[in-house]
């Protein structure tokens, strides 16, 4: 793969063309025919040969963007409600549209919640805007997405204050949020954070390396107190499921398959895009490892 992917025909690669061809011709398949094994069998194909190209992180991203890993994440909170706060840590957290958008999830589902979410990313400039809790109505500058396009009005009402072009989180849904730069892949990020409940490593480690990406992931993992609970979509299937075969996660069931299909962004980018998400395949005999993006995690699980 990485000998094709490294081809040059008269001095050019060749893999950029037949990348734009297969997308073009993609796009215009009707669902009968993506839906076939064979055509799936070459999508799987054209995805891991787009994956040995370059990679590189950047901040897109959407408010509500997987409605069924928002409900799961309500539940487990509301499972998990006792005298001390459910302890959450949302790495990779961008500009603060899933911290938001998790933290709108649990107190629209059970307002009296007690929750202290950690939101943590490398990048100090995406931290500062999510701290701040100010958006564009359009398309935000640094993400380079139109943040709110997931949203219904109703549901801009009940998240944002209104002011001129731009749209702030309401002062109830900024409480009991930490904001801190750090990096996923530090080893001393337990003991910058502690031991939590729930961590949600959503949609930045499909954008480095394998290699690089699996090491993290053994990384966050021990974030996870014993029982506790892994969110992690977003990421090279193989990488996901070899860590979790050999740290012994147990795939959660509870809406699997929603929440795999759940982010249109990741589904519809598969296979001409590297951070694209396969389709759900049954048959395979490891299907439930390979597509749960919700693990529980250590002796109790």
């Amino acid at each position: 793969m990485e000998r094709v992917a490294a081809a040059t025909v008269f001095g050019r690669s060749p893999l950029g063309a037949c990348v734009r061809m297969s997308e073009w011709i993609w796009s215009r398949m009707p669902p009968s025919l993506t839906g076939l094994r064979p055509v799936t069998a070459y999508g799987r194909w054209l995805h891991r040969l787009v994956g040995q190209g370059d990679r590189r992180q950047y901040f897109g991203t959407f408010f509500l963007r997987n409605r069924p890993e928002l409900e799961l994440i309500a539940r487990l909170v509301d499972r998990a409600s006792g005298p001390a706060p459910v302890r959450i840590a949302v790495l990779g957290c961008s500009i603060g549209t899933e911290v938001y958008s998790i933290q709108w999830a649990m107190r629209t589902a059970r307002p009296d919640a007690r929750a202290v979410l950690r939101a943590v990313d490398i990048s100090s400039e995406a931290v500062a805007v999510g701290r701040q809790g100010v958006y564009a109505q359009g398309r935000d500058a640094l993400a380079e997405e139109p943040v709110c396009a997931f949203m219904t009005a109703d549901e801009m009402a009940g998240l944002f204050d209104a002011e001129g072009t731009t749209l702030r989180v309401k002062a109830w849904l900024r409480q009991g949020i930490v904001w801190e730069v750090g990096d996923a892949a530090d080893p001393r990020i337990l003991g910058a954070l502690g031991p939590q409940d729930i961590v949600v490593a959503n949609r930045f480690l499909c954008h480095m390396a394998p290699r690089e990406a699996e090491a993290c992931l053994r990384n966050i993992a021990r974030l996870v107190d014993p029982g506790g609970h892994l969110f992690v979509s977003g990421i090279d299937l193989d990488v996901r499921a070899k860590v979790a075969a050999d740290l012994g996660w147990a795939p959660v069931r509870d809406r699997m398959a929603e929440i795999h299909d759940g982010d249109r962004t990741l589904r519809q980018s598969w296979p001409c895009r590297y951070w694209g998400l396969e389709p759900l395949d049954r048959a395979r005999k490891d299907w439930e490892l390979r597509y749960a993006s919700v693990f529980q995690v250590g002796a109790r699980a």
